[in-house]
């Protein structure tokens, strides 16, 4: 595998940031680690850091170079600060910028990456988890599927439960605390409005701990998928909000990607 450290000018941010790309070499004397098989283009997996992270994270805390050394698949690791993977109130246009410039970014960058929807994923954790689940539920015609890892996947309630300075964090982000269910932040309204449409709907896939602060809020948006009949696969066994778990269940998605019939 290369790993590259890309930075670039984003014209929908208006300001220089970075990425971290892990591409395929498809070598096979490296010792220790197993080569990928050739491919015309490569799948391309969108690995999303959560709150308090930045876009070096899965590669600090994961062997996740090594997970996908025999996979003819790019992972590209992007930074969103603290936005929420949202276009923000009161901020930069991170939203925008995941779902429409950066894939293109990518794409020109690395002419070898698929822009076909069967080979387009979107994963994170925590924070991360929530901009995989709304990126895709936002823009099925551009994922085929997403995972979320312990994901803050009830944005509504926790704008709703915040005061003071924190109240005035949610509201650069979000807007008044009182009106982000409902909205296009709202994952629960973003599945509901999907479903209703005559649109394919992405393959989903959703993770957390038992002893985890947010595992409520999976277990009513397990529920509110499996009411609609998305194809969704659902894990959850014991564990906190660390990255101990999120190590091993990066693996479990990369398997899971696997299982996923190819489009004709």
């Amino acid at each position: 595998m290369a790993l590259l450290h890309v930075n670039f000018f984003s014209e929908t941010l208006g300001m220089c940031t970075q990425m971290n790309v892990i591409l395929p070499e498809g070598n096979k004397g490296q010792i220790g680690v197993g080569g990928s098989e050739e491919a015309e283009k490569w799948k391309v997996m969108y690995l999303l850091h959560g709150l308090s992270d930045d876009h070096t994270i899965w590669e600090r805390r994961t062997s996740i170079e090594r997970y996908v050394a025999d996979k003819p698949m790019a992972v590209v690791m992007a930074e969103t600060q603290r936005g929420w993977y949202t276009d923000m109130a009161w901020g930069f246009k991170w939203f925008t910028y995941f779902s429409e410039e950066l894939p293109r970014i990518c794409r020109r960058f690395f002419p070898n990456i698929s822009s076909r929807r069967e080979d387009t994923y979107v994963c994170g954790l925590s924070m991360g988890g929530y901009g995989a689940l709304k990126l895709a539920l936002s823009c099925p015609e551009k994922y085929g599927a997403a995972a979320s890892l312990s994901g803050a996947v009830d944005v509504a309630e926790m704008a709703e439960q915040s005061a003071g300075a924190n109240r005035a964090y949610w509201e650069d982000v979000f807007g008044p605390c009182d009106q982000v269910r409902g909205s296009k932040n709202d994952l629960f309204a973003l599945a509901s409005g999907l479903r209703e449409k005559n649109a394919d709907l992405p393959r989903l896939y959703m993770y957390c701990g038992l002893q985890d602060g947010l595992y409520w809020q999976n277990v009513r948006l397990r529920n509110c998928l499996r009411g609609m009949d998305y194809d969704l696969t659902y894990e959850e066994g014991d564990g906190n909000h660390s990255w101990k778990y999120w190590d091993e269940k990066i693996q479990s998605v990369l398997a899971w990607l696997e299982t996923g019939k190819e489009e004709k």
